[in-house]
């Protein structure tokens, strides 16, 4: 098993965008733990999981409307 762990700064701003974007995700990366911290000033989102590329999910937030860069681990 591969576990990785990415993180990315957002621009998501509020609960409830933070809360359907998660579950926008959770249906396209099932079995992943996801998770966007509002309370941290790049609005971090982190994804949990195996088998997912950090391309796919920039890809897929991009898609949905929302900045989303790579942070450095």
């Amino acid at each position: 098993m591969n576990t990785m762990v990415e993180v990315f700064k957002t621009n998501v701003n509020e609960a409830s965008q933070a809360r359907l974007l998660i579950a926008k995700l959770l249906q396209h990366f099932p079995d992943h733990i996801i998770h966007i911290d509002l309370h941290d000033c790049d609005k971090v989102l982190r994804v949990q999981g195996e088998n997912f590329t950090m391309e796919k999910v920039l890809d897929f937030v991009r898609e949905h409307g929302y900045d989303c860069i790579p942070l450095e681990s």
